[in-house]
């Protein structure tokens, strides 16, 4: 018998042991970081509602009890009994049952009140079916990418849970080590944005944190064929952590696959739906580009059915000698700060991600309260020492200032933002101020995939400021839903009419003008002197956008024509205004920066400065050394960290 089966005997007769006589208990699995418990007495255990707490406190493991198919009641009569119990002002819109693990799935506009008080609306329906209830919430604005990714991973659902239960015994398989260290590898963006990729290893676990390309750098991956990452071959990847979702850390996780990584991806909910998005879309621009994709759209599939969500503050076992918890890092929607506790209280390290450390009208600012950090790996996007952003009320006058301008002069904005948290920055302000009068009311159009994104958004809104998740549903007051927003969704026809028609805003993909059609909005607008061209997100090195702010009025046709809007050589004259306005930004900046680490409870004894280039990461490792007595570095890539 194996370690891990006997592990679960161990458990189940434990478990037996600690249950009331008249509840059984037929099997007891591992599903990813989870024991899962099969029971033919589900309503009694419903009844007994502290009963799963106490035993996850006493097993100090994350534990579902689900119904033994044997006793489960027809789907049919099932059915009309949840519906009984469910409030009818929760707006269920699907039940979904699965006979193989009792789950019953339940799609609702208001999932709060499938759940009722702590749980009690939950413990009712198991009470009354014995069916196990799992609730998600219909999106307000409909949205094709969770659509799809639900649909996905329903069809996948018996594959989906071999690869659980193969990663629950990986996870809790036998220690085989008894050497006691730590090592950060750094395999991308180390003295440059972009590429973020980085191996945590210990004696027993080697774990993959990111994996995105580098913005204008075709060609540049991290380097996954080092020694310590999958030089060694991919099955020696226990688990791959995404921070979340934006390209740079995200567009080359679908590549593991292809190489032949087979294991889990640990992510938040929206962070796994976002990543579909855009890296299905960044396959689609590449071939438009003429490019040669990296990997083929199956792959993206893969890693959407290796993905194991986890929400923020859950402590969950990644590996035998691995803890981790995401916490809120405040950049983009489901952005994760990821600390890990290694060993029986061995060694803590919490890699930033991408963080913003203020509020903003999005989002929470970041979460920098751990029980113990002892190394931080600490994004520097805007660590130089003259990083500094206009705060977000001086940002949102400067905005309209150029808005109210533009349209004086009957011209059009054109703002250049990412699809995923700057775009949604941007609307809120965008819908405040015509609604109070700030800015005169006129279209706002969306192009690229910012509505698709947008919808994402309000799917997840517990991931969301506080306020705004109150105003999308308590207050009926949608903000995304204002009548100016209008979704590009004509192609080029629609967009030379609005190019011909009157003032405007425009918020289209690429942020940093890199492709998409941003390329064909500027060859319909940029010869226009009365529009303008406004900047409000970072603009890497060596991309289009970064040259435009840096004062390039001439571009060659080549580039506006990889959208297939111009053709031969030449150049298009941008007579546009250009603007740049800070304070926009999903990073935070120095003074962020230095924040974040200051009112770290505890505060770091390592940090290592990453994700920036070599200038910001030199001076933030310099001033956090000076100010706060700390050890720091300023890495290059390949190089490798022992601690302990």
């Amino acid at each position: 018998m194996s370690t891990v089966e006997q592990q679960l005997d161990d458990l189940e007769e434990q478990i037996t042991s600690e249950l009331p006589a008249d509840i059984s208990v037929s099997s007891v699995k591992y599903e990813g970081p989870e024991l899962v418990v099969y029971t033919r007495d589900p309503k009694k255990f419903a009844q007994k509602g502290d009963l799963i707490r106490q035993l996850a406190s006493k097993l100090r493991k994350r534990i579902t009890v689900r119904p033994d198919p044997s006793v489960l009641s027809r789907p049919e009569t099932a059915r009309e009994e949840i519906m009984n119990v469910i409030p009818e002002e929760a707006g269920v819109t699907d039940l979904d049952f699965h006979a193989d693990t009792g789950e019953v799935v339940i799609e609702a506009q208001k999932p709060g009140m499938v759940i009722g008080r702590h749980g009690s609306t939950l413990r009712d329906i198991t009470k009354n079916v014995g069916w196990t209830p799992e609730v998600v919430r219909t999106p307000p604005i409909e949205s094709s990418t969770v659509s799809n990714v639900r649909n996905f991973l329903k069809q996948e659902r018996d594959e989906r849970r071999d690869v659980l239960e193969r990663v629950g015994r990986q996870i809790h398989r036998e220690e085989m080590s008894d050497d006691e260290y730590v090592r950060i590898t750094t395999l991308g963006c180390c003295r440059e944005v972009g590429r973020a990729s980085f191996i945590l290893s210990t004696p027993e676990t080697r774990i993959l944190i990111d994996c995105g390309d580098k913005p204008g750098a075709e060609g540049e991956v991290p380097y996954l064929h080092a020694p310590e990452a999958l030089g060694a071959g991919p099955q020696t990847i226990d688990a791959v952590v995404l921070t979340h979702a934006h390209l740079d850390h995200s567009a080359l996780i679908p590549l593991l696959f292809k190489y032949g990584y087979d294991g889990p991806i640990y992510c938040t909910e929206p962070t796994r739906d976002l990543m579909g998005l855009l890296t299905l879309d960044y396959l689609d621009v590449a071939t438009k580009e003429g490019r040669t994709p990296p990997y083929e759209s199956e792959m993206v599939r893969e890693a959407i059915k290796h993905c194991i969500p986890l929400e923020y503050g859950d402590v969950t076992d990644i590996a035998p000698d691995v803890k981790l918890t995401f916490h809120n890092a405040g950049h983009i929607l489901g952005s994760a700060v990821s600390h890990f506790h290694i060993g029986d209280g061995l060694y803590n390290v919490a890699f930033s991600g991408d963080i913003h450390y203020d509020d903003t009208r999005l989002f929470n600012g970041a979460t920098n309260d751990f029980p113990r950090v002892e190394t931080l790996v600490l994004e520097s996007t805007y660590g130089g020492r003259n990083d500094y952003q206009t705060d977000q009320e001086e940002s949102e006058e400067h905005l309209k200032e150029v808005i109210n301008e533009v349209a004086e002069r009957d011209g059009k904005v054109l703002i250049p933002a990412f699809a995923v948290g700057r775009s949604q920055e941007i609307m809120l302000v965008l819908e405040k101020a015509m609604r109070e009068g700030e800015i005169p009311r006129m279209p706002v159009h969306l192009d690229g995939m910012i509505w698709e994104a947008t919808a994402i958004h309000t799917t997840y809104p517990e991931y969301l400021r506080d306020d705004l998740r109150d105003r999308i549903f308590h207050d009926d007051e949608n903000p995304f839903l204002a009548d100016e927003f209008n979704h590009i969704d004509g192609g080029e026809e629609e967009r030379q009419d609005v190019a011909d028609g009157d003032s405007c805003i425009i918020l289209s993909t690429s942020g940093m003008v890199t492709g998409g059609p941003i390329m064909s909005w500027l060859s319909h607008l940029g010869p226009d002197p009365d529009s303008s061209l406004v900047f409000v997100g970072y603009q890497a090195q060596g991309t289009l956008g970064r040259r435009i702010q840096n004062g390039w009025d001439e571009i060659p046709t080549s580039e506006v024509g990889a959208m297939g809007d111009s053709n031969g050589r030449g150049t298009l004259s941008l007579n546009m205004e250009v603007e740049t306005v800070d304070g926009f930004s999903g990073h935070a900046d120095r003074e962020g920066l230095m924040n974040f680490v200051d009112t770290m409870n505890p505060r770091p004894e390592k940090v290592l400065c990453v994700h920036g280039d070599e200038r910001s990461t030199q001076d933030l490792s310099s001033a956090l050394y000076h100010d706060y007595n700390m050890r720091t570095f300023a890495p290059k890539n390949l190089e490798t960290f022992r601690f302990l």
